[in-house]
């Protein structure tokens, strides 16, 4: 029996009606007719009986199996215009309306940050993505979505899981792109005794990478791995917050900066080691608010060997916690909100006493975002505008930037 796609949910699957209920359908595009086994409340294996215009031929290889896309089945103009309706529609769920601006998306192999499941074999080694919904680890030879210097690490992954996977379970391999080479980072792997710290020392200088670490600490360092946030080079702690691209993480950086406009006193709430501080301190003097002390440190260090740079100091706080208060932000001219996928629920009702005029409302999540959003607007604010960002292309994920006024 086929099955007609009435929409695609948050996640990016396909709705259809069912004989029980609602069918969630992966793989599949708005007003498609598919076919398949029912499992539950899915169809896990969909056929598609017909095709959506919208529908375009997957560019890569590894589509499908690897679990890191789920949507090069849809075509970019659909990608972009869904992504807006997903924010759009998160704020019509709380009456709100906001004027949409184009969608900037990163292209494709841009992709400077990823987490490799890597485990050994009978024959050598096995590194990739989960499959979807599953355990199995994929090899991604020919992947579109990483950059090239990420693929380039390949050899020194394979070395690593050589020295410190079992054939039993896999472990987890973080790799950063930066400046100085490779920033990796090993989790789940053999306790490293004294031969093996050499060994991967060696490993280190052989590949060329700036930092190892192995379960969770520092074992090797050629040279600090030096990011870039608007040309002042940052030297972040191991496992801290990237934007997962340099194209969206200058999207993100230049939309803020013209929304705080020419304010000349602002505060950046969860700051992380200086994605937006840093950049705003070219002009306007910053509070960088951040509950990590190692972020806050980078931050300083890097804002102390920054040239012509204003007044930066930094305040380590739990913003869930303890959300910064009226009385604490009277002289604020404009405030940075940058929080992770749960929202600031506290931080915007604590904002929505205060009358700072701008807030450059930065966020990974519409669901959380039109939430806080509806707090500040009850309280006089309005949103100028959104302009959504699509830096993890062919995922359903969505991030965004907002501007809300006052007065």
């Amino acid at each position: 029996m086929p099955y007609k796609i009435k929409k695609l949910s948050i996640q990016g699957d396909g709705i259809a009606d069912g004989p029980d209920g609602p069918l969630y359908i992966p793989f599949t595009l708005p007003e498609e007719l598919v076919e398949g086994d029912i499992e539950g409340n899915r169809i896990p294996k969909p056929r598609i009986v017909e095709p959506s215009s919208d529908r375009i031929k997957a560019p890569c290889s590894h589509f499908k199996t690897c679990g890191g896309c789920s949507m090069q089945h849809a075509s970019d103009a659909f990608l972009a215009e869904w992504k807006t309706d997903v924010v759009r529609n998160a704020l019509a769920a709380h009456d709100l309306t906001a004027d949409f601006r184009s969608i900037i998306t990163s292209p494709a192999q841009s992709r400077r940050r990823a987490t490799f499941a890597a485990q050994r074999t009978k024959k050598g080694v096995l590194i990739g993505f989960h499959g979807r919904a599953s355990d199995t680890v994929v090899a991604i030879p020919s992947c579109k979505l990483l950059h090239p210097d990420l693929m380039a690490t390949m050899p020194a992954l394979e070395a690593l899981t050589k020295i410190g996977a079992s054939r039993k379970t896999s472990i987890s391999i973080s790799v950063t792109q930066s400046a100085a080479g490779a920033d990796v980072s090993v989790q789940d792997a053999k306790e490293a005794d004294g031969p093996m710290m050499v060994e991967l020392g060696t490993l280190v200088e052989k590949f060329k990478l700036s930092r190892l670490s192995w379960n969770g600490e520092v074992v090797a360092m050629r040279a600090a791995p030096v990011q870039a946030f608007d040309g002042i080079n940052v030297s972040p702690p191991v496992g801290a917050f990237l934007q997962a691209t340099n194209a969206g993480q200058i999207a993100l950086t230049e939309t803020v900066l013209e929304a705080v406009g020419d304010a000349k006193h602002i505060v950046d709430l969860f700051s992380g080691c200086g994605t937006f501080s840093l950049p705003l301190a070219r002009h306007a003097q910053v509070l960088a608010v951040e509950g990590n002390a190692p972020l806050l440190d980078a931050l300083d260090t890097a804002w102390r060997n920054g040239d012509g740079l204003k007044t930066l100091k930094t305040h380590k706080r739990d913003l869930f916690r303890n959300p910064m208060l009226k009385e604490e932000l009277q002289k604020v001219e404009a405030v940075v909100l940058d929080p992770p996928r749960a929202g600031a629920k506290a931080q915007c009702e604590a904002l929505a006493e205060t009358n700072i005029p701008r807030i450059a409302f930065v966020s990974c999540n519409p669901v959380t975002f039109a939430r806080d959003a509806k707090i500040l607007v009850n309280a006089g604010y309005a949103i100028e505008w959104v302009q959504v960002v699509d830096q993890f292309r062919w995922s359903a994920h969505v991030e965004l930037v907002a501007l809300f006024t006052k007065g």
